[in-house]
């Protein structure tokens, strides 16, 4: 079986047959792209990421495959200063403090999901909680507040991201292009992406406008709490703020990288907790007590450890990379490979065992250092606070109102790539019921 193939049917065991035969260091070479060579160890990845400031692309990797979605002004398709100017805009709106105001309405829109899940009965959760990340994403990052908007938006993007998903991000770009260069009839997959991504700009493009308006007539058109608000006052070293098309691609950017993502590490810390009742009574204990959240960030920390979302991060190699003992050409790709360094024994003792006691106590220290699943050096995720902050708000008001049980107790769920992350392979199924005395209660069965 080619080697694509074998990682799309089972990613990580097929990966660890590469890391058995070879060792901490090898090469894999994909249909249309450069030979990749993947480290294994924090250690390793580590002088991949060095690159980021020696002679290191990650941008052009990703355009490959993501410029279709984002654009070509995105923070995860640029290098060198271009990126380091949005960078340095998109920082101080996702940065923790920033974001910490956003808790309660995190709460608020996740309640309002959870008061829709069927009781006793077998469900889907990724599809549940995307639709919580999906708000989050238009009400707090972009900001919209029209009914009719809001309400367009939460049927186009499911319906883009698919499509994007399916047949764009997922051809080899030799292959997308030429087809692109057919009628779009002949296409028509391509066709239907195209049509959605035009309808979800032309929306975006509305509200950034009606934003200026009123920010040129004097009104609060730019004064919110929301990302677009903060980005749209946000100004450069020169004084320049971000022209249209650029906010256009780092809103789609933060789309992409935080709605399916952020609902996968739910999906996946559900999936393990259900089968981990030790740990899910210890912090439905502490949830309930409401004083401390340490175990809680353990919990998302040993979820995103053991079942990261994101398998790789990879970088187009520009200079010759000496790696455990081998010599990467310049024009290769090296990729940490987060789903094997989160596995790796000597940074995480018992990495089948779903245990947040390790990012606890005496062996945080060694765990934190592994711990890679935003990536790592300069290019670390810019979202990646919002995104552990949703995590942790969206779990407690999960386990405060109701009780989650595995719907297939004896069968955990593998890991599946689907476009380019590690989705569960049953999409997370499981059975919750009211918790006494919560709101869900009441609720007629």
């Amino acid at each position: 079986m080619l080697p694509a193939l074998r990682l799309l049917h089972d990613p990580v065991s097929y990966l660890e047959a590469q890391r058995r035969r070879y060792g901490p260091v090898f090469a894999i070479r994909f249909p249309g792209l450069p030979p990749e060579v993947f480290v294994t160890t924090a250690e390793l990845a580590e002088r991949v990421y060095a690159l980021d400031a020696e002679g290191g692309r990650a941008g052009e990797v990703r355009r490959r495959f993501l410029e279709p979605m984002v654009g070509h002004h995105s923070l995860l398709t640029l290098d060198h200063e271009p990126w380091l100017r949005h960078r340095r805009l998109l920082t101080p709106p996702l940065h923790g403090r920033a974001v910490s105001g956003y808790r309660d309405d995190i709460a608020r829109i996740a309640a309002e999901e959870i008061e829709t899940w069927p009781l006793g009965t077998p469900f889907a959760l990724r599809e549940r909680v995307q639709r919580i990340t999906l708000e989050v994403i238009l009400r707090l990052v972009f900001g919209i507040d029209d009914a009719r908007r809001l309400a367009r938006l939460r049927v186009l993007i499911p319906r883009m991201m698919e499509a994007a998903g399916t047949v764009v991000l997922m051809l080899p770009p030799g292959v997308r292009e030429r087809a692109a260069s057919l009628p779009l009839r002949r296409v028509p997959f391509l066709g239907r992406f195209a049509e959605l991504r035009a309808e979800v700009d032309g929306i975006l493009y509305e509200e950034i406008a009606r934003r200026r308006a009123l920010a040129e007539a004097g009104a609060d058109g730019g004064t919110g709490t929301d990302v677009l608000s903060r980005l749209m006052a946000a100004r450069d070293e020169d004084g320049r703020p971000m022209p249209d098309r650029e906010l256009r691609d780092e809103l789609i950017t933060m789309l992409q990288a935080g709605h399916e993502t952020t609902a996968t590490g739910l999906a996946w810390a559900f999936e393990r907790l259900t089968r981990a009742p030790q740990a899910l009574e210890r912090l439905r204990r502490e949830v309930d007590a409401g004083d401390d959240d340490r175990y809680l960030q353990a919990v998302v920390k040993e979820a995103l450890r053991c079942r990261p979302v994101v398998w790789d991060v990879s970088r187009l190699v520009d200079v010759p990379l000496r790696l455990g003992g081998y010599e990467v050409p310049a024009g290769w790709f090296a990729s940490p490979l987060i789903a094997l360094i989160h596995r790796d024994p000597e940074a995480f003792p018992q990495p089948d065992v779903f245990r947040p006691e390790r990012f606890l106590g005496p062996e945080a220290a060694r765990a934190n250092r592994a711990w890679q699943p935003f990536g790592g050096g300069r290019r670390y995720c810019v979202g990646a606070q919002l995104a552990l902050l949703e995590m942790r708000v969206i779990i407690a008001e999960v386990l405060r109102r109701v009780e989650p049980l595995p719907a297939d107790p004896g069968r955990p769920e593998r890991q599946r790539m689907q476009h380019v992350t590690l989705v569960p392979s049953r999409r997370a199924r499981v059975v919750v019921r009211a918790r006494t005395g919560s709101p869900q209660e009441a609720r007629p069965r």
